[in-house]
């Protein structure tokens, strides 16, 4: 039997075909764009993600034999997409996209009502989808009327792949419609984003079968009449998956185009305030905290533009051994921020800057400033009960040695880096597939080999304490 695991990404998909034990056949990604129409909006038409799955699904029937003894299939997607269906599941607009922030009022006016924050158990962030059904209703009334369910991007590929709306209780919470402690969607937040339970799809638990490849595709592709297609999983649960994150006190940091600290947790203790993330993990019965920031390798990527150079090309430039803090510091705040500021509206700087900066000084203040904000977000998890004394540090930026070591000396914790291989959502996709067709959680939810463990260093630490002081002693 062969799995497969897809990665419905904000820039590509991403399909990722295993073997029983795990190890991977394939993996084949197509791209697609993003539209921003007016500043602050994020759009994607939602045909591009089936021409893509289409599109991978056919070279892996051309030139992938194992592929024609496929089992199951699970979606990981990127969270909080508002996809619009009429009665025949058409899509009525494009998706509004996690990062858009046109409805920051509609958000506010959300988060202020008490009765809100205790059923969401988070903070109303303008990117949930309850904020952009509001804006819909207000500024597409034609449209709002027409809606006869919404579903996120993982559930629409769910729709596409059965014929029927479903979606799993890790991506269903970042709607701002489900009740995460209940794991149930939610009356009292239906009513304040004026939608009926009726609109919502179906719930399943990630490791559950939610149905069948239709009859129609499966010709297409080649395969027999019952593979099966689990509920699938938001994109930070399915990588926390594919680490073997599963257990309380087990976390990771992610240097992607976000940046994310991660810890699961058997019992949470949310804090809306404190713009910590509490989500129903893809493991029954779990769930996992998380701070945000926007901006994580995106803040070097802007910088490289400026230069002329790209990412990697400047982590190059620094020095072997760690820099001490300079007077430059960089606030990495380039489209607002979720933990722990919750703005919109909120920019990034630069202070400290005169005309002994230097390029590396330059580029070392970026870095420094991600990772001064991952701090941010650690301390804000740690205010809600977390203890996470090591965490695996993934994503492009951990691939810089000079980075991890800085973020290991500002976190002031050990960070694992994993072996070389795929531990993204695609691959904790492709387990959960493995777990719907009768495999055991502690059997395939297992981490990965540590290739090294990055130690802060000692005689720094100090030194980048004390510029974390500074650091949030800027205005915001």
């Amino acid at each position: 039997m062969s799995f497969l695991g897809l990665d419905l990404g904000t820039s590509g998909l991403r399909a990722l075909l295993v073997r029983e034990d795990g190890t991977a056949i394939v993996s084949i990604e197509r791209s697609y764009q993003t539209q921003s129409p007016h500043p602050g909006w994020s759009e994607q038409d939602p045909t591009l993600w089936t021409l893509a799955l289409d599109s991978a699904m056919a070279e892996l029937l051309r030139n992938v034999p194992e592929f024609a003894s496929l089992k199951a299939i699970s979606v990981a997607g990127h969270m909080h997409g508002a996809t619009l269906l009429d009665k025949s599941h058409k899509v009525l607009r494009p998706c509004i996209l996690w990062n858009d922030t046109r409805a920051h009022k509609e958000a506010a006016e959300l988060d202020s009502d008490p009765g809100v924050q205790n059923a969401l158990a988070n903070t109303m962030f303008p990117g949930f989808t309850a904020p952009k059904l509001r804006w819909i209703e207000t500024h597409e009334p034609e449209i709002f009327k027409k809606i006869h369910k919404v579903v996120l991007p993982a559930a629409y590929l769910n729709t596409y792949l059965t014929g029927e709306p479903f979606a799993d209780y890790s991506d269903s919470v970042g709607s701002g419609w489900l009740d995460v402690l209940q794991r149930d969607w939610s009356t009292t937040l239906l009513d304040a984003g004026h939608m009926r339970p009726e609109q919502m799809p179906r719930l399943v638990e990630s490791t559950q079968v939610g149905g069948v490849v239709r009859p129609e595709l499966a010709h297409q592709w080649g395969l027999g009449n019952q593979v099966l297609v689990t509920g699938g999983a938001g994109d930070n649960a399915a990588t926390a998956c594919a680490m073997g994150i599963t257990q309380n006190g087990q976390g990771l940091v992610s240097l992607g185009t976000s940046g994310v600290v991660l810890g699961a947790v058997d019992h949470p203790q949310p804090d809306p305030k404190s713009a910590v993330h509490t989500f129903c993990h893809a493991i029954p019965d779990q769930h996992y905290q998380m701070g945000v920031m926007l901006a994580a390798t995106d803040s070097l990527n802007w910088l490289a533009d400026i230069l002329l150079s790209d990412p990697a090309e400047l982590t190059r430039e620094l020095p072997k051994q760690l820099l001490s803090p300079g007077n430059t510091q960089f606030l990495p705040y380039l489209s607002g921020e979720r933990t722990p500021h919750n703005s919109a509206s909120l920019r990034g700087s630069w202070h400290g800057l005169s005309s002994q900066t230097t390029r590396t000084q330059m580029i070392h203040s970026v870095i420094e400033g991600v990772s001064f904000a991952l701090k941010e977000n650690l301390d804000a998890l740690e205010s809600c009960g977390q203890q996470l004394d090591s965490l695996w540090a993934v994503g492009g930026g951990a691939k810089s040695e000079y980075w991890l070591s800085l973020l290991a000396t500002v976190l002031d914790r050990p960070l694992w880096r994993p072996e070389q291989g795929d531990f993204g959502a695609a691959l904790g996709a492709a387990r959960l597939a493995q777990v719907a067709a009768g495999f055991s959680i502690d059997e395939v939810m297992t981490p990965p080999q540590c290739q090294e463990i990055i130690e802060p260093v000692s005689g720094l630490r100090e030194a980048y304490r004390e510029a974390f002081h500074r650091f949030r002693a800027h205005p915001r």
